[in-house]
């Protein structure tokens, strides 16, 4: 059952004050939002400390940034949010915050994308990093939209950390295992020895995946220089996708313009 709106509120400031208690906000960073319909968003106001707000300080805001309803200023980074809801039909709750690990990795210009923790390869994947891009401008969406169509969390170069998600648990647990993943990683290797998961054990949890119905949005882990993004024996171009190689791309175009110009002959 769909949620009222004051519940949504309510939800926002719980996962807010789970924020700032993390200690993944400082001042009046981050921000996060909430899909209340197609044209209509609530989100965080700009200038304000999340671990301090209230429902009634939340704003609502159109699907152009534009606010409805409240008397604060919406967030300055809304153009992110609204960019992932546009490009992301399933998605329907945004979080951007700055975790220290993954600040730490964004700020080094490292990606997580290697198999390591089985938790994190069935339900993570990789975790991409988005180029720099000027906060409050389209820079930053235009840099994370390619990213979108196969990951659910991201790290944005020299900036923090965004997650998305179903609701605003869902992003909220997603940015958590995101940051356990991080600090996990640099032990291993401030410790000196990152063992990857092999490709058989992968392959064995992509199965899983595939088995639970998680197949979307998803684009696997890295073993050395190989990606493993789905379990072997399944076709690549299921679901009517057709790959071709360019050559074979303009012999095909060729023969139908042909057979379409000697019919009109």
């Amino acid at each position: 059952m769909a949620k009222s709106e004051s519940e949504y509120r309510k939800d926002i400031i719980e996962v807010c004050k789970r924020v700032y208690a993390q200690g993944w906000v400082a001042a009046n960073d981050g921000n996060v939002s909430v899909k209340l319909a197609d044209d209509l968003y609530l989100c965080t106001p700009t200038g304000m400390s999340k671990g301090y707000l209230t429902p009634d300080q939340l704003v609502k805001v159109d699907a152009s940034g534009n606010r409805v309803e409240g008397q604060l200023r919406p967030s300055s980074e809304i153009k992110m949010h609204l960019d992932v809801f546009r490009n992301r039909p399933d998605v329907n709750s945004v979080l951007h915050a700055h975790p220290h690990t993954a600040t730490g990795f964004a700020c080094a210009g490292m990606a997580l994308d290697e198999c390591v923790i089985p938790e994190i390869v069935i339900s993570l994947g990789s975790i991409p990093l988005a180029e720099y891009g000027t906060p409050s401008t389209e820079e930053i969406p235009n840099n994370i939209r390619k990213y979108l169509p196969n990951h659910n969390v991201f790290f944005l170069e020299n900036h923090g950390a965004l997650s998305i998600g179903s609701d605003v648990y869902q992003a909220y647990y997603r940015m958590e295992s995101m940051e356990l993943f991080a600090k996990i990683y640099l032990v291993a290797k401030q410790l000196g020895q990152l063992n990857l998961i092999g490709e058989e054990n992968v392959q064995k949890m992509l199965k899983l995946r595939q088995e639970w119905g998680m197949d979307e949005h998803y684009a696997g882990c890295r073993i050395d220089s190989k990606v493993i993004d789905q379990p072997e024996g399944k076709d690549p171009d299921e679901g009517g996708n057709i790959s071709m190689s360019n050559e074979e791309l303009v012999s095909l175009v060729t023969r139908i313009v042909t057979n379409i110009l000697n019919k009109k002959g």
